[in-house]
C-alpha cells in the first residue's frame, strides 16, 4: 500500500530531526574537544594565553622602534638578504617539480581503471597517504640529522610531502577521466604508457598544473618555515636576525618585508594563472 502524503511528511520530518541531532551533537563534541584541547595547551604553556594577551604587540613595536632610526639602511638589507630569498624560492620550486612527477606516477598507480598493476592500487594509495602524514619539519629534522644544514634536507623533505598531497589530488583527477581514448587506443596494441600519455594526460594536465602551482605557493611558506630548523633560505637568516635581538631587528624587518611581498606575488601570479587555465577548459 502506497504510503500517504501524511505518512511521507512524517517520515521526512522525522529524518530532518535526526539529521539536526547528529548535526548538534557533531558540533557539541566538537566543542568540547576543542576546550579541552585549549585548556590543556594553555597548562603547558610557559605562560597564559590570557595573560600574554596584552603583550601582543610587543614585539611588532620593538621591530618598529629599531627599524624606523634605520630606514636608510633597509634597501641594503633588501639587496644583501635578496640570495637567501632566491634560495627559497629555488627549493620550493626543484620539490614541487620532484613532488608532483612522482605524484603523477603514484596517482596513475593507484587509479582504479588506470593502474598498471590493479591488484597494487592499496599498496600505493597507502605509500601517498604515509607521505601526505609526515609533516615536513619532522622529515627535514631527520634529515638534517643525517645530511647536515642546508637547503637539500628542505627540499627532500618537502618533495617527500608534496609526492603524498598532490598524489592524492591528481587521482581523484584521474577518476574523472575519459577512458574512451585509453580504450580506443588499447585496442589498436597500443602500451600502457601510450595510453596514459596519449589518451590520459592530455585530458587531466590542466588540473595538474593548476594543482601543482596551489602546491608551489605553499611550499614557499614551508621553505620558509624549515630554515627556522636550519634548513637554509630565508627562514635560516630570519631566525638568526631575531635570536640577536633587539639591534638587529631592522633586519628582521626587511626578511619579513621580502617574504610578504614574495608570497603575495605568487599567490597573484599563480592565481592569474589557474584562472586562466580554467576558462581556456571551459571554452
Amino acid at each position: 500500500m502506497a504510503n500517504t502524503p501524511a505518512d511521507i511528511q512524517s517520515n521526512y520530518m522525522t529524518q530532518i530531526r535526526r539529521k539536526r541531532l547528529y548535526g548538534g551533537l557533531t558540533i557539541l563534541v566538537f566543542t568540547l574537544l576543542l576546550a579541552s584541547g585549549f585548556d590543556l595547551a594553555n597548562s603547558r604553556n610557559a605562560g597564559g594565553f590570557i595573560n600574554g594577551l596584552p603583550n601582543v604587540f610587543d614585539f611588532p613595536i620593538s621591530v618598529w622602534k629599531d627599524t624606523a632610526p634605520k630606514l636608510d639602511q633597509l634597501p641594503g638589507h633588501l639587496t644583501h638578504y635578496f640570495p637567501a630569498l632566491v634560495e627559497t624560492i629555488n627549493i620550493a620550486a626543484v620539490s614541487t617539480l620532484i613532488g608532483a612527477l612522482l605524484a603523477t606516477i603514484l596517482s596513475l598507480l593507484s587509479t582504479r581503471g588506470l593502474a598498471r598493476w590493479p591488484r597494487f592500487i592499496p599498496m600505493f594509495r597507502r605509500i601517498m597517504d604515509i607521505m601526505r602524514a609526515v609533516p615536513e619539519i619532522v622529515i627535514a629534522l631527520v634529515l638534517i640529522f643525517v645530511l647536515g644544514g642546508g637547503p637539500v634536507p628542505a627540499m627532500i623533505a618537502l618533495a617527500f610531502h608534496t609526492s603524498g598531497a598532490l598524489g592524492k589530488l591528481f587521482s581523484e583527477v584521474n577518476e574523472n577521466a575519459d577512458l574512451k581514448p585509453v580504450e580506443g587506443l588499447n585496442s589498436v596494441g597500443a602500451s600502457w604508457f601510450q595510453s596514459i600519455y596519449l589518451g590520459i594526460i592530455p585530458q587531466v594536465i590542466p588540473n595538474y598544473f593548476s594543482y601543482a602551482l596551489l602546491r608551489f605557493e605553499i611550499n614557499i611558506r614551508a621553505s620558509a618555515i624549515l630554515g627556522f630548523v636550519g634548513a637554509g633560505g630565508i627562514g635560516y637568516e630570519l631566525k638568526n636576525a631575531m635570536s640577536w635581538g633587539q639591534g638587529k631587528y631592522d633586519e628582521a624587518a626587511a626578511l619579513f618585508i621580502l617574504l610578504f611581498g614574495t608570497i603575495v606575488f605568487f599567490d597573484q601570479l599563480s592565481s592569474y594563472i589557474r584562472n586562466h587555465i580554467v576558462h581556456q577548459g571551459a571554452r
